[in-house]
């Protein structure tokens, strides 16, 4: 008994049921893939957005710590001030009792006190010289240190301002993309539909893949000769059998396989 042979009108409509399943497959997961980009980009936004902060953050912590070191010295040489005018006050109150002493040993012991005094004063006032020169350059550090908080602040305003445009323009874009999204996907046969959405949980965005020169586009191995022959006849979903991508072939692929 002989086989009743198919119409070729039959294998015609065949290949152009499977061209238009892998057609919108390719446009979904085309689809797929600049979604999961922008919503990549979009969740880069905010940690972006705090990393300019902290740069904002660290400059003006770096301000206060030099104007605290300022502001330190400062005080520091005002005390050394009251240190030194309180050893002036002891040596007036050392010269008055010598003046109104009569006694040799309480004049020459009243003499030492005095030139103590005056010893400390100098070493008091070679500690003000130094404070002196190092809070000029802390001064100067300080105005070092507030242009830059303040070039730090306008640039972060400008970044942050560039950003908030960007994450706008994401947003529309991504609308722009979700819009008809559901009819896309209405459009896939549910079957294979739900098998894409598996193998991409999986596989992420190269779900979908050509086959060139008898490798697999996701997986890169090398295919069986019959994996390639029946996705180059579109008849039916074929997948790679070591990874389990979908594959398919277009007219400007390479099937060759490679030596």
């Amino acid at each position: 008994m002989t086989c009743a042979r198919r119409p070729d009108n039959f294998f015609s409509l065949l290949l152009r049921l499977m061209l238009n399943v892998l057609e919108k497959l390719l446009i979904l997961q085309d689809r797929d893939r600049k979604i999961t980009r922008l919503q990549s980009e979009l969740a880069n936004v905010e940690p972006e957005r705090q990393s300019f902060q902290s740069r904002v953050t660290a400059s003006q912590t770096h301000l206060e710590a030099v104007r605290l070191r300022q502001r330190q010295l400062e005080t520091h040489r005002k005390e050394l001030e009251l240190e030194v005018e309180a050893k002036k006050q002891q040596i007036e109150r050392y010269s008055l009792q010598q003046y109104q002493t009569k006694k040799n040993e309480e004049y020459r012991a009243l003499a030492h006190e005095i030139e103590l005094c005056k010893a400390a004063i100098v070493k008091l006032e070679d500690q003000q010289l130094e404070l002196m020169e190092q809070g000029d350059l802390a001064l100067k550090e300080l105005s070092a240190a507030a242009q830059t908080a303040k070039d730090v602040q306008k640039q972060v305003e400008e970044l942050i301002a560039d950003l908030a445009g960007r994450e706008q323009n994401l947003k529309k874009q991504l609308a722009d993309l979700t819009e008809d999204y559901d009819q896309l996907r209405a459009a896939v046969d549910d079957g294979v539909r739900l098998r894409y959405e598996r193998l991409r949980k999986l596989k992420g965005g190269s779900t979908v893949v050509g086959i060139e020169h008898g490798v697999c586009g996701g997986c890169h191995v090398k295919l069986p000769v019959q994996i390639v022959v029946s996705c180059q006849a579109q008849q039916e979903i074929i997948s790679c059998p070591n990874c389990g991508r979908i594959l398919y072939h277009s007219p400007d692929m390479d099937l060759a396989v490679a030596d």
